[in-house]
Order: C-alpha cells, then structure tokens, then sequence
C-alpha cells in the first residue's frame, strides 16, 4: 500500500475535517474515538453505555482497516472520572480476554465537554499478528 489512506467509519465523524483513522502502510493510527452512540449520534448519559458504543467503534475501525483486535498495540483512554474504570475494564476484558496478549493502556483524567464521559485512541500494526 503506497501513500497515506484515511478511514472513515458510517455514523461516526468528527465535527472538524479529520478522518476517524489514517494508514500508512501496516501502521494505522486514530483520531479520538468517544463513546457516541452511531445510530442517534447521542451520547449516552452512563459510562457504561459509552463504554460499549466505544468499543463498538474500535470492533468496526479494526474491521474498515483490514485488521481486528489482535493487531492494535496500544490504546490511551480519557476519562473524566479517572478512578471510575470498571466499565472500562469490562469492555477491555471483554476484547482482550488473554492476559497474555493484551496491548498496552494508559488511562488518564480528562476535562472532556458535551456529556462526554470517555475518549481513547489506539495504535495498531495490520497484518503482523499471528495465532500463537
């Protein structure tokens, strides 16, 4: 694959001209992905409804990309109540459910505006994972 390609997901945009991801090669890179639900383009009132919606995203980003979870190296997660993770932690397990192949996570407190409770971004390598 030759060139930058930008990855945009039905449902989910951004108010500002940005793609939802951007691919150079087998390296992909998004943008914030929030917990907006796709069909309303409300945000839930929970963290748990907003946990799930952004993990739906990651699912379908993964998936537009020509890659899955087993691909993604490292997701940093906002959250504006920062000891509130265990939504969080249950979407994560729920992903990444082998303890021994599971990307890297930072988790850090955020001022995040419009009833919005979490954001994340992810890194990932397409194509380089395998079964072991």
């Amino acid at each position: 694959m030759a060139g930058r390609v930008s990855i945009t997901l039905p449902g989910f945009s951004h108010a500002n001209p940005i793609p939802t991801a951007s691919r150079i090669g087998p390296f992909l890179f998004s943008g914030v992905l929030t917990g907006r639900d796709s069909q309303t383009r409300e945000l839930p009132p929970t963290l748990g409804e907003q946990c799930a919606n952004l993990f739906a995203h990651v699912r379908a980003l993964m998936d537009a990309a020509g890659g899955s979870s087993d691909d993604i190296v490292k997701m940093t997660f906002w959250l504006a109540d920062y000891r509130d993770r265990d939504a969080l932690n249950h979407q994560w397990l729920a992903l990444f459910p082998d303890a021994s192949s599971r990307p890297a996570r930072q988790a850090m407190a955020a001022t995040l505006d419009g009833g919005c409770l979490i954001q994340c971004d992810l890194v990932a390598i397409l194509g380089l994972a395998t079964d072991s």
